[in-house]
């Protein structure tokens, strides 16, 4: 799924966000987004952000917020973090498993890093539902699923999609 038709298909669906202490992370079929709350003010230099292929750590002003391995490899070189109006901290990660074919255990994590920020049982499954919808999405780029809704258990990663 191109960039473009990915932020189209979060537009028509939304995103299906987990809470957490410091504010809250989502998940596409390709991405991970994680939002921090900051402290109004809060300039680039305040922030350390080290994305590694397993693991996160972010401290703000000397403050550990996020540590942590993730439940699934990410690519390092292509996350990015900004700071929006010196009030939240948005980091975006790239994961390195994005096909049904690379490791579908990988593409719906089920928290943020492991065994921590879980989310609860209706948002992994509303999660799984709609990366799966966005599956489908790519799959069929003629179709949209943007008001589509599935029903049944996706607690293991929905149906098993054919491969090509």
């Amino acid at each position: 799924m191109t960039s473009s038709n990915a932020d189209h298909f979060d537009e028509a669906c939304g995103i299906v966000p987990c809470p957490t202490p410091w504010g809250k992370w989502w998940q596409t079929v390709e991405e991970v987004t994680v939002l921090v709350d900051l402290q109004e003010g809060t300039k680039a230099k305040d922030v350390n952000v080290q994305a590694k292929l397993s693991s996160l750590d972010v401290c703000v002003r000397g403050v550990q917020i996020i540590k942590g391995d993730f439940p699934g490899n990410v690519i390092s070189d292509e996350t990015v973090w900004t700071i929006e109006d010196g009030r939240v901290l948005r980091i975006l990660l790239v994961k390195a498993f994005r096909r049904q074919s690379d490791d579908s255990k990988q593409l719906c994590w089920k928290s943020l890093l492991v065994g921590q920020y879980e989310a609860d049982f209706v948002t992994y499954d509303q999660m799984n539902q709609k990366l799966t919808l966005e599956k489908f999405q790519s799959e069929n780029p003629g179709f949209n699923f943007g008001g589509a809704k599935l029903t049944g258990d996706y607690m293991d990663g929905g149906p098993s999609l054919p491969s090509s």
